[in-house]
């Protein structure tokens, strides 16, 4: 099965879903997902975003270098270094990136992937999870059926679904004057307004802004837009955003009050949840 890199061209390419083997595994290596603005490094430019798509077959997408977000209806996750998505098949996705890209894509037959979740999550990856999928990436595309190559790829299922689900993941509201303030929010997290200042913006009572939120999102206000500030700040963090930056651009008074959100949230300090996905 192919590994792509900048040099791959559209004909390397095959539909997983044209592939008669219930597990096919590409690879991509060296992959610049974004251009850097030269007067503000955290700005990224999306210029390889891959667009809403779907598949027959479920995804299971490991990014080992980078860091990857994915937007599915109702929801927008992010996969740092080390990290992985599960997204069921039929279900519409969007991919982007950040940083030069490493990863590793699973594509699993909808019969195959029974013990999967029926819902698009994080999962948490273990060192024999990342191994498998890099080991299947090298396997060929129509590996024999009743080899040790089929066997690798039943062991790799088998951890798959005993993956515990990870946290980085922000409901997404559908109403549209909730939508309106995400994107506001997306234009400039440094923005501390009040639920009541939001609320004046997009013409609903502070109230009525509370119970929506809550009704779509599963989540109070604050803790929405902490959960979208953790995503953006582990994201300007793999692609080389200091502490420092990052608690600027996310409006934070100091750099020791961002670390402090940063560990009450993630069991850990910035610099080292960042150091453990590198290694």
């Amino acid at each position: 099965m192919p590994v792509f890199s900048d040099r791959s061209s559209a004909d390397d390419w095959t539909d997983p879903d044209l592939v008669p083997r219930p597990v096919v595994t590409y690879g991509a290596a060296g992959i610049v997902m974004d251009a850097m603005d030269d007067d503000d490094p955290r700005l990224q430019r999306h210029r390889h975003t891959v667009d809403f798509h779907q598949h027959h077959k479920g995804e299971l997408l490991l990014a080992l270098r980078g860091v990857l977000t994915c937007e599915v209806e109702g929801g927008f996750w992010l996969v740092p270094p080390q990290g992985a998505i599960w997204v069921p098949g039929g279900m519409p996705h969007k991919f982007s990136g950040a940083g030069t890209i490493e990863c590793y894509v699973v594509f699993i037959a909808p019969d195959a992937a029974a013990a999967l979740p029926q819902h698009a999550c994080a999962l948490v990856t273990t060192p024999l999870l990342r191994e498998l999928m890099i080991r299947s990436a090298n396997l060929p595309m129509l590996y024999p059926d009743d080899g040790i190559e089929a066997h690798l790829a039943t062991l790799l299922l088998d951890e798959i679904a005993i993956a515990p689900i990870g946290t980085l993941h922000l409901p997404m509201p559908a109403d549209a004057r909730l939508r309106k303030i995400v994107d506001l929010i997306l234009d400039d997290p440094a923005d501390r307004g009040t639920l009541q200042t939001w609320g004046r913006r997009v013409g609903l009572s502070e109230r009525t802004l509370a119970r929506l939120l809550t009704q779509e999102t599963g989540m109070s206000f604050g803790r929405w837009r902490q959960q979208l500030h953790l995503m953006l700040a582990v994201r300007w963090l793999g692609s080389g955003a200091s502490v420092q930056r990052v608690a600027n651009d996310l409006g934070y008074e100091s750099a020791g009050s961002f670390v402090t959100m940063f560990r009450k949230a993630l069991g850990t300090s910035p610099g080292r949840y960042m150091a453990e996905r590198r290694e």
